[in-house]
């Protein structure tokens, strides 16, 4: 049997992360087993659903690198297909006409409520004639479900639950309004897109029981089941925006890169040993079901954060300078030209090495990209005291002379400078720093030159010198 997952969104919302998550885990089982991972946009609900939601569903897919095989299905566009089953189900006596008012079901679920039962339809027209419907309701079709015995949902993750018929009553399949429910267009489509595997939270455990009891009168072979448990916030409180529960594109405006996010997810529920950098293609070979576990997941930014500086050090220089680039062009206001641009390349194999984000990365290299004369904050303000500014008048001819510019040689010469002045190197380093960076803290001084290049070096000392 060829393995086929779907990732299955309602596109009322950006792509939150738990939702990334999902569509993580189908896309490693699917390529593990060598399968086909699909993608369907589940827009039944119209009123909620917007194209603009569809293109972040889409847009975050494709910056995580979790690609689909076809083109995406619409939901909607097979609204036909689904009312046909509806009507099958009932041409067969699988299923019967309720024609309940929107008063019978409110009181339905008054009464439970005041006698703290579970609010169910009562099946009160389960076996009536048709022909008693009063005058001017229309119908909803509902699943005439088996009412006693049990439904086991056989679950890869979960094991085997089971759930009583009494539980569950008759669910609509076709609304009065001819539009089907979400339970009858998903297992609808599940089947007709040959899914042999559902992966998604275990918030929809219970729906696995519903859809079971309808494969069942359908005739049809039912997917297997894998539901994981969802991810909690570090207090073990279900995930909220506090906690991190945001967009995946919120995570690439923080500064995240994808195959770090892609790590810290598929961690969060699934485990390898002790392995916790685990690239893709060691994911794809390792992933299976049986390594996912029972309880929800903590989201933990700190985590996050130390797996993105690990993947940031291993990142290529040239990917890095054009994800940076962008972000700098926008606090500048303008382009780079390619003098900045050459200062960046120089200077990122070192500030990579710093920075846990690309916000870090960002922060740390405004220094390389801004004009002069540049404004020194407030710490390098003081170490930039008239005894420190003439003390750069006096080093300032030396570096001039420095051939070839170099991180050696600059150490070299800076250190035979502050012997023949009888400074500690860090009493010429620290104002060296501050003149060229405008900062207290930066890269390694010498690094720092050579990033800058002799000119604009010599430039910035220049303005700072008394």
């Amino acid at each position: 049997m060829s393995v086929v997952t779907r990732f299955a969104p309602s596109p009322t919302g950006f792509l939150h992360i738990g939702g990334a998550r999902t569509a993580l885990f189908n896309w490693l089982y699917a390529r593990h087993h060598h399968g086909r991972m699909l993608l369907r946009i589940e827009d039944t609900d119209r009123r909620r659903s917007t194209p603009e939601a569809v293109e972040a569903i889409l847009d975050g897919l494709a910056w995580l690198g979790l690609d689909w095989d076809g083109e995406p299905v619409f939901q909607s566009a097979r609204a036909e297909r689904h009312a046909e089953l509806a009507q099958a189900l009932l041409a067969e006596g699988k299923a019967y006409l309720c024609f309940c008012t929107p008063e019978e079901l409110e009181d339905m679920r008054r009464r439970a409520r005041s006698e703290g039962r579970a609010v169910r339809y009562d099946g009160r027209w389960r076996d009536r004639d048709p022909a008693e419907a009063p005058p001017g309701v229309p119908p909803v079709i509902r699943l005439k479900a088996p009412q006693t015995g049990e439904t086991v949902v056989r679950d890869r993750v979960q094991g085997e639950v089971r759930i009583a018929n009494q539980q569950l009553d008759d669910m609509v399949l076709l609304r009065a309004d001819g539009t089907p429910t979400y339970m009858l267009s998903v297992v609808a489509d599940d089947h007709d897109m040959g899914v042999t595997h559902v992966i998604r939270g275990d918030d929809h455990l219970t729906n696995a029981a519903r859809q079971l009891q309808l494969y069942g009168a359908l005739d049809w072979a039912p997917p297997e089941f894998a539901h994981v448990p969802l991810i909690h916030g570090p207090d073990g409180a279900k995930l909220s925006k506090r906690h991190g529960a945001l967009g995946v594109e919120a995570y690439r405006d923080m500064g995240y890169l994808p195959e770090a996010l892609r790590n810290y997810l598929l961690r969060l529920g699934w485990a390898h040993g002790d392995d916790e950098v685990i690239s893709t293609e060691q994911a794809i070979a390792w992933f299976d079901l049986d390594a996912v576990g029972r309880s929800p997941a903590r989201f933990d930014f700190a985590k996050l954060e130390n797996l993105n500086g690990i993947y940031m050090r291993r990142a290529d220089d040239s990917r890095l300078v054009e994800l940076l680039r962008p972000r700098l062009e926008e606090r500048l206001g303008r382009p780079l030209d390619e003098d900045r641009i050459g200062r960046l390349r120089r200077a990122v194999p070192d500030l990579k090495e710093r920075a846990k984000t690309i916000v870090e990365l960002v922060e740390n290299s405004m220094f390389l990209v801004v004009d002069r004369p540049i404004e020194p904050d407030q710490k390098a303000a003081r170490i930039l005291d008239d005894a420190a500014r003439q003390m750069l008048a006096r080093l300032a001819p030396a570096l001039a002379d420095l051939s070839p510019w170099t991180a050696e040689g600059a150490e070299r010469l800076v250190r035979s400078f502050a012997e023949a002045e009888g400074m500690k190197l860090g009493k010429v380093a620290q104002p060296l720093r501050a003149a060229l960076t405008g900062r207290s803290v930066s890269p390694g001084i010498f690094d720092v030159l050579v990033a800058l290049g002799r000119e604009e070096s010599l430039a910035r000392i220049a303005d700072m010198a008394a």
